[in-house]
């Protein structure tokens, strides 16, 4: 056999192994790729939709319940919602104070927050069949901003977040130490319980 003829012979079965290493590459990426992509939907399925608790879960307190928060706009003149998912509670007082905890963790999508950093939250009572009562520490009156906007936003961020999603709830009264106060900062009379305020919701989340 001619030296050009071993030469052709060896070029060809370079080329093939080659060709049989970019084949096998190529199956590689495409495999990684799906895997990837398989991954990352699981992922964002579970994020945006976690899994109600049912048949296997295995304790009351990992369920989940949908609920909806208010926090304020950009320019902190009107109230937007927020879906969240909460622990699940076994009656309305606890649901309620899963609800005032969501609130003061702060708003998870960009909105701005309605409560200061560093407020924790006493007690949560409902008495007689509508008003929920809800003691904050000393920390929300001393770190509040002040100012009749910023009073409007919290009181209302939590009146309209609790009776939205409470339907035995029609009135939130805020007591500070447990004890009845008359403003957080000399703006907005706290002596009175509050219902919900639809003139304050952004146009277009607005209902009825």
């Amino acid at each position: 056999m001619s030296a050009g003829k071993q030469r052709r012979i060896s070029e060809i079965k370079n080329r093939k192994k080659k060709k049989s290493k970019r084949r096998f590459l190529l199956s590689l990426i495409i495999v990684a790729s799906f895997c990837f992509l398989v991954f990352f939907f699981v992922t964002l399925f579970n994020y945006l939709y976690p899994p109600i608790a049912g048949k296997g879960t295995v304790a009351g307190k990992k369920e989940k319940e949908r609920a909806v928060l208010y926090f304020s706009d950009a320019n902190e003149r009107f109230l937007v919602p927020e879906k969240r998912y909460i622990p699940r509670g076994k009656n309305d007082v606890e649901k309620a104070t899963q609800l005032v905890k969501a609130l003061l963790e702060g708003s998870k999508t960009g909105l701005v927050d309605t409560f200061p950093k560093n407020v924790n939250l006493q007690s949560v009572k409902i008495e007689g069949s509508e008003t929920v009562y809800v003691s904050f520490g000393k920390n929300l009156v001393k770190y509040h901003p002040g100012g009749s906007t910023s009073e409007m936003a919290t009181i209302y961020s939590l009146t309209n977040t609790l009776t939205a999603n409470i339907m035995a709830v029609k009135k939130v009264k805020i007591l500070i130490e447990g004890k009845e106060v008359e403003s957080l900062k000399g703006h907005i009379d706290l002596r009175y319980p509050f219902t919900m305020n639809k003139d304050l919701l952004a146009p277009g989340s607005r209902e009825g």
